[in-house]
C-alpha cells in the first residue's frame, strides 16, 4: 500500500467542510471520512483535526450540537452552516483553478515555451 500524502497547508479546512458537508459527523467520524473520501491516500491527526474544528466552529463555517455516538458515547456532532456551504463552493472553485494551473504547467513541453 502507498504511503499517505502530506496534507497541503490550507487544506485540512477545505477537508473537513467537504466531510460535514455529507452529513452531520461527530469529531472523529470527520476524520474518517476525510480517508474515506480520500481512498486512504489522506490521513488527518486528532491533534490537527479539533483544534481545525474549534476554528471552523468559531468562523461560522460549521455548528455543532452533543448527541450519542454509534458506541454509545456522548460526542460534538458537526454540520455545515450556510456561510460554511458557501465557503465551500468558494473553496472548491479557488482549488479546481490552481490544480488546473498546476496540470498546465506541468504539461508544459519545451517546444511550447
Amino acid at each position: 500500500m502507498a504511503q499517505p500524502a502530506e496534507l497541503l497547508p490550507g487544506t485540512l479546512d477545505l477537508l473537513i467542510l467537504k466531510a460535514v458537508s455529507l452529513g452531520r459527523l461527530h469529531g472523529y467520524g470527520v476524520l474518517l471520512r476525510i480517508e474515506q473520501i480520500t481512498g486512504g491516500a489522506l490521513q488527518v491527526q486528532q491533534g490537527a483535526l479539533y483544534p481545525a474544528l474549534y476554528r471552523l466552529e468559531h468562523r461560522g463555517l460549521i455548528e455543532s450540537e452533543w448527541g450519542i455516538s454509534e458506541n454509545n458515547r456522548r460526542a460534538k456532532f458537526y454540520r455545515l452552516t450556510t456561510a460554511g456551504r458557501e465557503r465551500l463552493g468558494e473553496e472548491v472553485a479557488s482549488w479546481n483553478r490552481l490544480a488546473d494551473a498546476i496540470a498546465l504547467a506541468l504539461r508544459t513541453t519545451p517546444q511550447e515555451v
